[in-house]
């Protein structure tokens, strides 16, 4: 038996499936095996991962198209080494990440998540940026700190951690469209003990352009109503949780509730499903309340949100800044 499984969930992945396979077979660890979650692919991934001649990999096609949540599910029922990785069809693997992440887990036997550092890349596979270095041993608290103030890079590839510790939690939480669930998945583990840190950059993370930046999708806010019962679960959970979303908790709502209120702003009436700049502010001011921290969250008094609420409060100013949005495409109301 492997030590390792990395589990890839994927439908219609193109050629970047490809690639990304490719980093996995090309591991210089290689006591481990593939797993790859085919949700009932249509452009000819389910016939091109057939033709893959590798005893480690193994396809588990799902016998109708699935959601994307019910898809990652599947991660929970399959059978899995001791230690498992999820990747998106998209993103790469540097060859010595299992090797690396094989020498974190001897080094710090007792963490209940591992990552290493890594890079964004665009949809071409140029490299964006290097993720914000992390220290090598993330205890639970600082953690949650950092993702609550936007300071540290999480995303849903390459975390590692123990099989029965993911299936005993459930996988990844059902979040609509999985938004907000791996955030909520990663704090879980790292809870049960501590995050540990390789500082060597093994993967890279392909970045999108998403369409949540611009449409007022209501799964978005539904996904962000969950997390938000997730953070007041952890307030209730530990004193020293209730502290951190104290200390945390305006800086994520502010940096969530500006982005949804602009996000509106590009997105025409009839396509919001109700939704407006002065019922988001609402929301999250309910939302700062449900955490305990609704005195120290003011959204109008920062002064792009306040410009939003006005310019979204009447017709025209909402039909001249769709119109100059058209024409001018680059951000308008900045932080």
């Amino acid at each position: 038996m492997a030590k390792f499984s990395i589990i890839l969930p994927a439908r219609n992945g193109g050629e970047h499936i490809k690639l990304c396979v490719k980093s996995i077979l090309s591991q210089t660890y290689t006591d481990f095996n593939l797993l790859i979650l085919d949700n009932k692919s249509t452009d000819g991934t389910t016939e091109w991962i057939a033709t893959i001649k590798d005893e480690r990999v193994k396809s588990f096609l799902s016998s109708e198209p699935l959601s994307i949540e019910d898809n990652w599910h599947r991660v929970t029922t399959v059978p899995k080494n001791e230690f498992i990785t999820l990747i998106g069809h998209d993103d790469i693997l540097q060859p010595d990440y299992l090797k690396v992440m094989n020498n974190l887990i001897d080094k710090h036997p007792d963490a209940s998540l591992y990552l290493t550092h890594f890079s964004y890349i665009d949809v071409d596979g140029n490299k964006i940026r290097d993720c914000v270095p992390m220290d090598e041993k993330e205890m639970p608290g600082a953690f949650l700190t950092k993702y609550l103030e936007n300071t540290i890079d999480l995303m849903g590839t390459g975390f590692i951690m123990r099989a029965k510790d993911y299936d005993a939690i459930g996988g990844i939480p059902m979040y609509p469209n999985l938004l907000f669930a791996d955030f909520e998945l990663w704090i879980n583990l790292a809870k049960k003990n501590y995050m540990a840190v390789a500082k060597e950059n093994c993967f890279a993370f392909r970045i999108h352009a998403s369409t949540t930046k611009s449409s007022a999708d209501e799964r978005y806010h539904r996904a962000f109503d969950r997390f938000i019962k997730y953070l007041v679960s952890l307030k209730e959970e530990r004193t020293e949780f209730a502290e951190r979303i104290r200390q945390g908790g305006p800086v994520f709502l502010f940096f969530y509730c500006r982005g949804f209120c602009h996000r509106l702003l590009r997105t025409p009436i009839k396509k919001r499903q109700g939704l407006t700049v002065k019922k988001t502010i609402a929301n999250f001011k309910a939302y700062a309340e449900r955490l305990g921290i609704g005195s120290t969250f003011k959204p109008e008094s920062v002064f792009s949100i306040r410009l939003a609420k006005w310019i979204d409060s009447n017709p025209v100013t909402r039909f001249f800044f769709l119109t100059f949005k058209k024409i001018y495409a680059k951000p308008v109301i900045r932080k």
